[in-house]
């Protein structure tokens, strides 16, 4: 078959759901000389606007019918989009068959439909379009002839392509649309396999959260150098249905990130996100190495930086407010950095940064959310969990101890707890005035956490007694408790839960440490 470079667009069929857009789009593909046909609800607001239209009823010579339910799935709507240039012009003659050189369509709103926790599923089944899913494979097959728009952010780029070649469409953008196309219909398809697989119940009304089969869509936002290392190739990817995240994030300089940055960045994010006073965040190979609160930013950052100015060099940091000047210039002039993230800049911000060209810098939506489920690969096959989003449930704290924390001793337990979701499992920080004092993670032993959040702070002539410890599971002995008092811990949170726990209660009180049980836990692998 020949390969068809520019088709002039002579005949356009429109069916869509969402009508942001279809009057100007339509108005512009008149002054184009574009017939236009429509289905029922966009052939009427097409119509009132005053524009030349004819409806796809017309052309069929056969009514819409079942309530809608059938109106497209016709030889002359399908024949005119599945007719190859060329070889199928004798079929379209003897059939009087319109040939369709552009489909513009939108399906029916499966997934907004659905997000209402309301809504029935007689509601959700007559939300699931047939004919437009057809079309879209018919036009997107048939891309040597055919163009085909999905989403109504491209009628602007469609409508310049078409000014361009003077009303003619080439290979190039009819490839790409049809890709889209062809991906619009399978998250469509995925969305409603995934909510009636999730149905559960005798009237299958209740719904769960990890459905029988699961079929997800991303979007490759980069193809990077290298994964975690050289020899591994890697790319970035954001979900399809997800707005936000760091994934929708701007990067307003710097070298392109690496598969690392993604990774630790993403964890500097989760972290500086859960404080409500302004803090900084300083990541090292998806740790917590540094964290701080402060009224000023500035400072927060020169807190979070004095826990491991060792670990924070090459490190990710990650701010919850705007990012002024004083903080940038303190940054570049004391450190090597690999990216910084901030909800937004201040004037003057990027000239600063700027300095170090390779260093990356990002603004993301502080509002925006992660999505309601984690999800990790394993060999073969997926790990699924809801979000580790639960905070500290003032009802259910318990102090187990003769000892009442302070007021200060508080606040710092709290800022601890919430530092120790972060860091990887086992996680032990110390932690004193909304600072981190040292921070043990990822050790097979508890105890051993201990001992090194003590030696970082050591090593950085941090004072230790008077601070916290917080630690993400219980403590199974009492030699973390006794390690801990000998380093001069006056107070401590934790789950509890161990059959220890008289044990290790009783060590606190022979140190007089407070200790609070949250009665949660929170490994992080």
């Amino acid at each position: 078959m020949e390969k068809v470079n520019q088709v002039l667009v002579q005949r356009a069929l429109l069916s869509v759901s969402d009508k942001e857009g279809l009057i100007p789009l339509a108005t512009r593909l008149r002054a184009f000389g574009v017939e236009l046909l429509a289905t029922g609800g966009t052939y009427g607001v097409i119509k009132e606007a005053g524009l030349e239209v004819r409806e796809v009823a017309d052309v069929t010579d056969w009514p819409e019918m079942m309530g809608g339910r059938v109106k497209t799935l016709h030889p002359r709507i399908h024949g005119g989009l599945l007719a190859r240039a060329s070889i199928d012009d004798s079929a379209l003659i003897e059939h009087q068959i319109p040939a369709i050189d552009l489909l513009v369509l939108n399906l029916y709103p499966f997934e907004a439909v659905t997000a209402n926790e309301d809504c029935a599923l007689e509601d959700a089944i007559e939300n699931i379009d047939i004919g437009g899913p057809a079309m879209l494979r018919s036009a997107a097959k048939n891309y040597d002839r055919v163009a085909v728009i999905t989403d109504v952010g491209d009628y602007q780029e469609l409508l310049d392509a078409m000014a361009e070649a003077g009303g003619r469409l080439d290979r190039d953008f009819r490839f790409q649309k049809s890709i889209k196309a062809f991906a619009a219909v399978a998250a469509y398809d995925a969305a409603i396999s995934n909510y009636l697989s999730s149905r559960q119940g005798e009237s299958f009304e209740r719904g769960s959260a990890f459905p029988t089969y699961l079929t997800r869509q991303w979007v490759k936002v980069d193809e990077m150098r290298y994964g975690e290392n050289p020899h591994q190739s890697a790319a970035y990817y954001r979900e399809r249905s997800i707005i936000g995240g760091l994934a929708g994030a701007t990067q307003r300089q710097g070298k392109a990130l690496s598969y690392n940055n993604v990774a630790d960045a993403d964890a500097a994010w989760d972290c500086v996100s859960a404080f409500d006073a302004p803090a900084c965040v300083i990541v090292k190979h998806g740790n917590p190495c540094g964290v701080a609160l402060d009224a000023s930013l500035e400072q927060a950052y020169q807190k979070a930086f004095a826990t491991d100015p060792t670990s924070a060099f090459g490190g990710i940091i990650a701010f919850n407010r705007t990012l002024d000047m004083a903080t940038a210039e303190a940054i570049i002039s004391q450190q090597f950095v690999e990216v910084i993230l901030a909800p937004a800049i201040e004037e003057g911000v990027e000239a600063v940064i700027g300095k170090r060209k390779n260093v990356r810098l990002l603004t993301l939506d502080s509002s925006s959310h992660p999505g309601d489920l984690m999800l990790k690969t394993i060999s073969g096959g997926l790990l699924m969990q809801s979000q580790d989003d639960r905070s500290v449930d003032e009802a259910r704290l318990e102090v187990v101890t003769l000892r009442q924390p302070s007021g200060q001793e508080t606040a710092d337990l709290h800022f601890a707890w919430t530092v120790a979701k972060y860091v990887k499992s086992n996680a032990i920080v110390y932690a004193k005035d909304a600072q981190t004092i040292g921070v043990g993670a990822g050790q097979m032993s508890r105890v051993y956490s201990a001992r090194i959040a003590g030696i970082k702070a050591a090593d950085e002539g941090l004072t230790v007694p008077g601070s916290v410890m917080a630690s993400d599971a219980f403590f199974p002995f009492r030699d973390g408790i006794d390690a801990a008092a000998e380093a001069g811990i006056r107070a401590v949170i934790q789950p509890g839960g161990s059959v220890r726990d008289e044990e290790v209660i009783a060590a606190a009180n022979e140190a007089g440490m407070a200790m609070i049980f949250t009665h949660m836990r929170h490994f992080r692998h």
